[in-house]
């Protein structure tokens, strides 16, 4: 089977650039295919650069068209027979492109990797240079210069001596004890193949097959957050399954103070619930709210 990165990235080019260099040297990688989604900055530029040695096509949407209709894009452009989705602020763990491609034993199949994130990135504008944000620059300069090294992530690092980044990492998309306790109980729940096992389905880090994705017409263009968990709910319910890929890393270079919280964005909400009115929504928000208020949780995968 063939494997397709497909990457969506908007205004990243920073760490687009170590989100590429992951992907050199990958075994089982057919193509990477890339929508930049409106980018203001060096993305471009970026692409260009990386095609030289990567297999590299891209789309380009002058205006922002948003994250589900950018990975529709580029999804319609891949070839290869699974689709593993990767966002431009993530680096991929060597080998995990094996893994999910070993995952994938029958056709219905739906892979979540293991998302970690890496510490202390949220702080820089651009992590190879260790270039702070402009809030995070008097903080950044208190740090003697050998903190400040600690702090970034080159391309060489990425290359050459990825152990070396995978050792600050720690699990969870974003820092904290929520995401980290999300995380373990998401791979448990499909570890166990719970019914609800399609809310532990990832934005990034997540393989389908190319076939199942275009019969779906791919993520709901009109939702931007948990479009994957309701194409993941959308499968399951006619038959697929969710699998974890173990081993498949991935390793999200943060630029958020805090997670993205869902709650705060109800446009979502609304429209899975139009979409799917016997969806389980009141209690996968309630389980939510558990984490964000960080206080004992509701029960949720069964």
């Amino acid at each position: 089977m063939k494997v397709s990165v497909v990457i969506r990235t908007r205004d990243e080019a920073p760490r687009l650039r170590l989100t590429l260099a992951s992907l050199e040297g990958q075994d089982a990688l057919h193509e990477i295919v890339i929508a930049d989604d409106g980018s203001s900055d060096d993305t471009p530029a970026v692409i260009a650069d990386a095609a030289a040695r990567l297999p590299i096509r891209s789309v380009r949407h002058q205006a922002s068209l948003g994250r589900s209709a950018a990975s529709n894009a580029a999804a319609g452009l891949a070839t290869g027979d699974i689709l593993l989705f990767l966002d431009g602020d993530t680096l991929l763990g060597p080998d995990a492109i094996v893994f999910h491609r070993a995952a994938h034993r029958w056709p219905d199949t739906l892979v979540r990797g293991e998302t970690w994130h890496l510490r202390c990135t949220r702080f820089l504008a651009d992590p190879a240079l260790c270039m702070p944000w402009p809030d995070k620059a008097d903080g950044l300069a208190r740090l003697p210069p050998s903190e400040r090294d600690l702090l970034r992530v080159t391309e060489e690092q990425v290359r050459g001596n990825f152990a070396a980044v995978a050792a600050r990492a720690s699990p969870g998309v974003y820092p904290g004890a929520g995401p980290r306790a999300l995380f373990e109980e998401e791979m448990e729940a499909i570890e166990r193949a719970s019914p609800q096992s399609w809310a532990a389905a990832s934005g990034s880090n997540f393989s389908i097959p190319r076939a199942l994705f275009l019969a779906a017409r791919g993520f709901d263009p009109e939702m931007d957050i948990n479009e994957h968990r309701e194409l993941a709910y959308r499968l399951c319910r006619a038959g697929a399954r969710m699998l974890r890929a173990g081993g498949a890393r991935s390793y999200h270079l943060t630029h958020r103070e805090r997670w993205r919280d869902p709650l705060f964005e109800r446009a979502w909400q609304d429209r899975f619930a139009a979409l799917h009115p016997d969806a389980p929504l009141e209690g996968l928000v309630a389980y939510w709210s558990g984490f964000a208020a960080g206080r004992p949780r509701t029960r949720f995968f069964q």
